[in-house]
């Protein structure tokens, strides 16, 4: 059964210092409601994605989501988790409700508030989603695992720093341009290439500069089933949605090649019958540079070891022949862990509806969505495009 999002809500990423979790989600459960002109009581299910960890006290808000209206109360509501890609994973889950004939509409939300916590434990929070035996020790973090990541990739097939700076510099020109983004400002690829004071390195070859933002927010979504579907004003299909899972140890992986995401892409491509080419842009998981660049390579964009060349000769650009995280990505427009799947969902309906302002590519119609949570544990695939 064809499922599709007939609504969708998104906070402004950033510090929200001022708001808990339960505020969020109530913000974008009501505007995801009313954007799809859903009633409340009309809702046959709720997934709430929210990473959490130990970011915020409140470990239960699966009923949170009961705050936004009372007509909600009794909802069958369910949190769902699966690291960076917990967003992603609730949405899977309304899909699935739908295609088991569970439900006809479902109200999906993603949250995260990470910036009650300093630093340091952030840091311990995310890293709990490696493979704590191996990569958690004294100075593990998730920017250190990225940054060997980089080291081996380097090694491997020459220092690509300039690459990386590329894509820093893009994402961070495509944000500028997003209301919705935790950072909204071109630093331009002088700054992002150069090791400063301001871009100090922080693992490996990754700067300041290649890492994605600690960030708050909220997005949300109401998926039907297509015949539903048919009777909103607005609608976007799933033309595939992928989910596989790759080992957890990294040592059990070559760490310069994603192949979950490989062939997650395949299995998305064979379900849809389209092909790369056939794409107008794409979302992707740049938690740090580095895995943007391997995420080309995995796409088939280039071949292993050339994704270099994609950003180097404007592929990837808002103009490019496949733009690629024109909202900004995870590097500027930021990385609620919970949210950033059901994010970056919301951006690519708006883009294939051509509600997306301006950040929007001209005529696009197909849009893909890769979502990974860990080092490219749990991968994620969705292809979009409008109903009608």
């Amino acid at each position: 059964m064809t499922a599709c999002i007939v609504g969708w809500s998104h906070t402004k990423f950033g510090k929200h210092e001022d708001r808990d979790i339960e505020s969020l989600i109530t913000e974008v459960a009501v505007g995801a409601l009313d954007d799809a002109g859903v009633a409340p009581a009309d809702i046959d299910e709720i997934y709430i994605g929210h990473c959490n960890g130990g970011f915020v006290r409140q470990e239960f808000p699966s009923s949170l989501v009961l705050q936004a209206d009372d007509d909600l109360r009794f909802k069958p509501a369910t949190r769902v988790e699966n690291a960076c890609a917990t967003g992603s994973a609730a949405i899977h889950q309304g899909l699935n409700a739908i295609a088991a004939r569970k439900a006809r509409r479902v109200l999906v939300v993603g949250v995260e508030k990470m910036t009650e916590l300093a630093g340091a434990a952030i840091g311990e929070v995310l890293v709990k989603a490696s493979y704590v035996k191996e990569e958690g020790g004294e100075n593990g973090s998730f920017a250190a695992i990225f940054g060997r990541i980089a080291e081996s990739y380097f090694q491997k097939y020459g220092d690509k720093t300039d690459a990386l700076a590329r894509i820093a510099a893009k994402n961070h020109a495509n944000g500028a341009a997003n209301p919705l983004a935790h950072f909204q400002k071109d630093l331009g690829f002088e700054f992002c290439r150069a090791e400063s004071d301001k871009n100090p390195v922080v693992a490996g070859p990754l700067k300041r500069t290649d890492c994605s933002p600690v960030t708050d927010g909220a997005a949300a979504v109401v998926l039907t089933d297509l015949d539903t579907a048919l009777a909103h004003d607005k609608a976007v299909v799933f033309r595939a949605a992928r989910h596989v899972n790759e080992f957890l140890p990294m040592s059990r992986r070559d760490p310069t090649r994603f192949e979950g995401a490989e062939l997650v892409w395949q299995q998305a491509f064979d379900d849809s019958g389209l092909a790369l080419d056939d794409l107008d842009l794409l979302e992707v998981h740049d938690c740090f540079t580095i895995a943007e660049l391997i995420i080309y390579e995995a796409l088939g964009l280039t071949a292993r070891g050339e994704g270099a060349t994609a950003v180097e000769e404007g592929w990837t650009g808002k103009t490019g022949k496949l733009p690629i995280n024109p909202s900004g990505g995870l590097k500027s427009k930021g990385h609620p862990i919970g949210a950033t799947g059901v994010s970056m969902h919301v951006m690519a309906a708006m883009q294939v509806r051509g509600d997306a302002g301006a950040i929007q590519v001209p005529d696009a119609k197909l849009a893909g969505v890769f979502n990974m949570g860990g080092s490219a544990v749990a991968n994620y695939a969705s292809i979009l495009e409008p109903l009608r």
